[in-house]
């Protein structure tokens, strides 16, 4: 059940494989053992990718949320270390786009502690104590950290609905807006879009430059230009019909991470906040599809 929860969760054996630290081929026996015992197909298995059958997707919801009640339990049960604040470190639109509207709900649930929010999109020591969890973006492996992925991102083009963008060769025509990445070699950015969509000639070069993500989405906001942006962090503007995500291909990024020392972990507080991090992104990344432009 493990298996098929990870593979759900990631529509990939590959990754579900990583997580658990064991191969693809365990991964897929582990699955075929478990719809024999049920008598039904859980995956629609085809080249490069799986989907889920309808008893699949009835089944993964119960399932994931029961893994973490789990969670939740151990984590209230087990002795641990007490603290009077935690330290969450993230990325700066990961702690504006999520971590800070949830933070009513941490309040509520944890009155008598503080959580400390660290914004920075350089990565923090977690083993010389200057923060208690991270969440950090990338394949990894974390080396000395335990944790778990938390959602995988999915990047693509976004702008104004005022643009009336309608197909791939408007861009020939529109400003492109760009975001200087920490790491250019994994960069999902112009030029690797316009590979993925074939399209030879558009200037993948040309345009204002930001040194920040939420720089570049308000700029689109405002009209100035077309982005490529997360779909997932990028979602309030796209419900609120601020933003469009007019067309594809789609840029499927790496997992957001929930990370921390073993020392750490085995804190009472620190798995508290962690269950609660996992709760509070669960909802936001559930339907982690693009919405169609209106």
């Amino acid at each position: 059940m493990r298996a098929f929860e990870a593979a759900a969760r990631y529509l990939s054996f590959r990754k579900a494989a990583d997580e658990l630290a064991v191969t693809p081929t365990a991964i897929s026996h582990q699955i075929r053992l478990l719809e024999d015992v049920l008598g039904l197909a859980l995956f629609i298995r085809q080249v490069r990718q799986v989907a889920l059958t309808e008893a699949g997707e009835r089944l993964y919801p119960p399932l994931r949320d029961g893994f973490d009640m789990f969670d939740r339990a151990l984590a209230d049960l087990a002795p641990g270390p007490r603290r009077a604040a935690v330290t969450l470190t993230a990325t700066i639109q990961f702690t504006a786009r999520r971590l800070l509207p949830a933070l009513g709900s941490f309040r509520e649930r944890f009155p008598d502690f503080d959580l400390r929010l660290h914004s920075s999109n350089e990565p923090v020591d977690l083993a010389a104590g200057l923060a208690d969890v991270a969440v950090r973006y990338g394949r990894g492996p974390f080396d000395g950290l335990v944790g778990r992925p938390l959602f995988s991102e999915r990047f693509g083009p976004l702008c104004s609905p005022k643009l009336g963008l309608s197909g791939p060769q408007d861009l020939m025509h529109a400003t492109l807006l760009h975001v200087e990445w920490r790491q250019p070699a994994n960069a999902s950015d112009w030029r690797r879009w316009a590979r993925l969509a074939g399209m030879e000639g558009l200037a993948v070069d040309e345009g204002p430059r930001f040194s920040s993500d939420d720089h570049a989405l308000q700029a689109a906001v405002a009209g100035h230009g077309v982005a490529i942006g997360s779909l997932i962090l990028a979602r309030p503007e796209i419900e609120a019909g601020l933003l469009v995500h007019p067309f594809g291909p789609v840029i499927e990024g790496e997992s957001y991470h929930m990370l921390a020392t073993p020392a750490n972990m085995a804190c009472a507080d620190v798995r508290a906040v962690c269950a609660w991090l996992v709760e509070s992104v669960a909802g936001f990344a559930a339907d982690d599809q693009p919405l169609p432009a209106t």
